[in-house]
């Protein structure tokens, strides 16, 4: 009996715990039909030829997390965020060495701001959500996820070959281990400032990086920018910019962004990248929204043919209730320079498309 009566008591206590608190499971599964020609199935340039493939996270990345806040009094809450990529055409997870890939943060939301530790997106990233032509739309193969956001800038005969910042990996520095971030709010204004460790003994400097970002939200437009600033291990330094604007004319969305980063590679070798992008969306119907984007891409590096590439959008999206839409995707580039590389010893196609249709559900 007392026994019983002690776990009685601990389940009241922990439901009102539980009550000034919540934690939720969400998540997005998107998986699309794709057809590809001049493009290999995870739409690296191929020789020639026509593929199909079922690719994951093309209208938006699949993903599953666990956010949370409690309430601590005064306007003060507690934050946690655990994310994580999914491929939902194999099941796995996005990255292999990493549970949460995509953010583990905990931290302090007041009235004065917010301030995150853990793994978080680069500020970069942020500055782009309100004005990227895509809304970020298929990360993967999104230029300026890739190139001005810094997630995946291998492609062609070269790439940076080194880790900057605290990413993990070698040539993407989209999300950065060892961040703490601040977000602050005044009127229209958000200023963001971040900082991660590079946790090299003997060497604070080394795997770190550092950068502010601001941004101006009016009535029907938004003006958002960032700059930051990486190193390597061996304290070579990738700095980077972005900066872009969103305006709305009555059902109307325009959106153009300009970024750049330069890095150095080695001794005396450079690598300079630009991304220039620019998209209109328009409502067409009941639930019906169409988008269109172009990015053009100009690389230059040491030792290397300048090179680069265009490539154009269109999405079609149909919101079949609250949490599910269906979409049309189609996608064409065209490398420049020696961009589109080689498979063996046979030169890749210069031209590639794709073609998608594809279903999204959020939970």
């Amino acid at each position: 009996m007392r026994h019983t009566c002690a776990l009685t008591a601990l389940l009241v206590s922990s439901t009102s715990c539980f009550a000034q608190a919540s934690v939720d499971l969400y998540g997005i599964v998107d998986a699309g039909l794709r057809s590809t020609s001049g493009l290999g199935a995870s739409n690296a340039p191929i020789p020639s030829g026509t593929n199909f493939a079922v690719n994951s996270g093309i209208d938006n990345t699949s993903r599953w997390g666990i956010k949370g806040q409690e309430s601590l009094g005064d306007g003060w809450k507690a934050l946690i965020r655990l994310e994580g990529g999914i491929n939902v055409d194999t099941g796995a997870a996005a990255k292999s060495d990493r549970l949460f890939d995509r953010q583990a943060s905990v931290g302090l939301d007041s009235p004065y701001g917010s301030l995150l530790a853990g793994r978080q997106p680069n500020l970069l990233s942020d500055a782009l959500i309100p004005v990227d032509p895509l809304g970020k739309r298929y990360a993967s193969f999104n230029p300026n996820i890739n190139v001005a956001g810094l997630s995946n800038t291998a492609f062609g005969t070269h790439a940076f070959g080194r880790q900057y910042g605290p990413s993990g990996y070698s040539d993407n520095f989209y999300r950065l281990d060892n961040t703490v971030k601040y977000t602050a709010n005044a009127g229209p204004w958000q200023a963001r400032a971040a900082y991660s460790f590079g946790e090299v003994p003997g060497d604070s400097a080394a795997s770190s990086s550092h950068g502010a970002a601001l941004a101006y939200q009016g009535q029907n437009w938004v003006v958002s920018g960032a700059t930051m600033q990486f190193r390597s291990r061996d304290d070579l330094p990738l700095d980077a910019w972005t900066l872009g604007a969103a305006v709305r004319l009555d059902a109307w969305q325009f959106k153009a962004n300009v970024a750049r980063n330069e890095a150095d590679t080695g001794p005396g070798k450079t690598v300079h990248q630009r991304v220039f992008s620019a998209g209109v969306s328009r409502p067409v119907g009941h639930g019906l929204l169409v988008t269109t984007a172009l990015y053009s891409v100009r690389r230059e590096a040491t030792g290397f043919r300048d090179d680069g590439f265009e490539r154009g959008f269109l999405f079609v999206e149909k919101s079949l209730s609250p949490r599910t839409t269906a979409y049309v995707e189609g996608d064409y580039t065209v490398w420049r320079g020696d961009a589109a590389g080689m498979t063996a010893s046979r030169a890749n196609d210069r031209h590639g498309t794709g073609l998608t249709l594809g279903l999204l559900q959020k939970f």
